[in-house]
């Protein structure tokens, strides 16, 4: 609710110190404790509170502060801006806003998203997002969150993929998105591509929802329901899409394409999303689809290149602002985060896996963990990096190999001496392990060099590499 509250006042999410501040005044501690919970001085603690409760006072429109935070949001009315017409939109103060729900509001059939009602003239947004998971802490994604909305909204992108490896944030990324733009859509729907629906059951799902639980008559269909056709379901959708603004966000589209084969292809049963995606990425339409993925679908790579309404938005670690998940963990001397945070790439989830290791074996403290110079992995890192590495075709192994044994960056021509491929096969397994995020390029000399990060070059050696080739 406060974050809500807040965000509405200033467009920003609450950080770590506010919500320790909230949390600390709802459980009645003192600043001092609060101070200690947040890992800040008691002075800073009271500076962003006084802050924190003006922004709260002025949008609740009362006057609020530790002492009655919590009564104040208790007797705060939820009530429905309309019962009969926007079902999942609830009043907080001043402000409205669309929480999830795990129903679809029903919408009047004589009116649509779009009507405005006498209580408030902009577009309602109705959303169903009962597959998003839950929303986590943020680390600043400023300049991507920026490139989305410039995107979306004012470049009116029809698909944008975001992409990266496990962990790295994309979700979340999708997840903190949503409250920035929300406004500009009629609809807005998360589907999780994490079961590996068909495109059947997709198409039905989303439009049983767009056409408000109560679809058209439609060709092909009989009653009033849905086309039995998957091609007909398409046509539907993109008519849907063109008539009114929506948002829809798959996630986890990885789990449609293929393994050990090169990057972007299909699992057989899944080829026709290569339709869906070609003609909502080609098609006039006033909507928007995002995906995100661990890497794109190839028709995705194609319309990237030649079409301007196709976007992707590779996701990089986290760089500097990465310190605030160490902070979080309680690790400690922070002048030597620097050094696991280059090593680990700024990876929030591998990140938070090393410093829980260092704050249970180490009491927090780096440099104890650092002085044995080494790289730890662990169980868990090790099954993520599986999950992605064993989709790797052989020759991609090989590659990977031949690129782990080497201390410092190779180039092609090196490469090609050290493998069994012709250029044609290296280049297109080059491009692949970009793709997938698993390399990476640095320019010397107008050339390029590839190499592996730390963590991954451990995985490839101790996984799949013998004597330099692929086991």
């Amino acid at each position: 609710m406060a974050d809500n509250l807040v965000f509405t006042k200033t467009g920003k999410h609450l950080d770590n110190v506010q919500e320790a501040i909230l949390l600390g005044a709802w459980q009645g501690q003192k600043y001092p404790k609060i101070a200690q919970e947040a890992h800040c001085s008691e002075g800073h603690a009271r500076d962003v509170a006084s802050e924190l409760w003006k922004i709260l006072s002025d949008v609740l429109g009362e006057a609020v502060n530790k002492s009655n935070f919590k009564s104040t949001l208790k007797r705060q009315q939820f009530s429905i801006v309309s019962s009969h017409y926007w079902k999942d939109v609830v009043q907080i103060g001043n402000v409205n806003f669309c929480p999830e729900t795990s129903h679809s509001p029903e919408v009047p059939k004589d009116r649509s998203p779009s009507t405005p009602t006498p209580e408030n003239t902009q577009p309602q947004t109705r959303q169903d997002l009962r597959d998003a998971p839950d929303i986590s802490s943020f680390y600043d994604r400023t300049s991507e969150l920026a490139t989305l909305q410039q995107w979306i909204v004012h470049d009116r992108t029809r698909l944008v993929a975001i992409l990266g490896l496990s962990g790295i944030g994309k979700t979340n990324l999708a997840l903190h998105l949503l409250p920035q733009i929300q406004h500009q859509f009629e609809y807005i729907i998360w589907r999780s591509l994490g079961t590996s629906p068909t495109l059947h059951n997709t198409l039905k799902s989303l439009l049983k929802f767009l056409s408000n639980q109560s679809p058209p008559l439609a060709r092909g269909g009989e009653g009033g329901g849905l086309p039995a056709s998957t091609d007909e379901l398409l046509s539907l959708l993109i008519d849907k899409l063109r008539s009114h603004r929506c948002l829809i966000i798959l996630d986890d589209v990885q789990t449609i394409l293929s393994s050990r084969q090169i990057a972007g292809n299909y699992r057989p049963e899944y080829e026709n999303y290569s339709t869906l995606f070609k003609r909502i990425g080609a098609t006039c339409h006033n909507s928007c689809l995002i995906i995100n993925s661990w890497e794109p679908p190839r028709e995705i790579v194609a319309l990237n290149r030649e079409n301007a309404r196709v976007r992707t938005l590779p996701l990089n670690g986290l760089g500097a602002a990465a310190g605030e998940i160490l902070r979080e963990k309680g690790l400690l001397e922070p002048e030597k985060w620097e050094t696991l945070i280059n090593t680990y790439r700024g990876n929030p989830l591998w990140l938070k896996i090393v410093a829980a290791m260092i704050q249970e074996l180490f009491s927090g403290r780096v440099a104890e963990f650092l002085k044995y110079d080494m790289l730890f992995l662990g169980e868990e890192l090790k099954a993520r990096l599986q999950q992605q590495c064993d989709r790797l075709s052989e020759l991609e192994k090989q590659v990977m190999c031949c690129i782990a044994n080497e201390i410092e960056p190779v180039s092609i021509s090196k490469l090609l001496e050290n493998v069994q491929l012709s250029p044609d096969d290296l280049f297109n397994v080059l491009q692949s392990l970009g793709n997938r995020a698993l390399i990476e390029k640095e320019a010397q000399d107008n050339h390029a060099l590839f190499s592996l990060s730390p963590v991954v070059r451990q995985y490839v050696k101790s996984e799949y590499c013998r004597d330099g080739m692929a086991t």
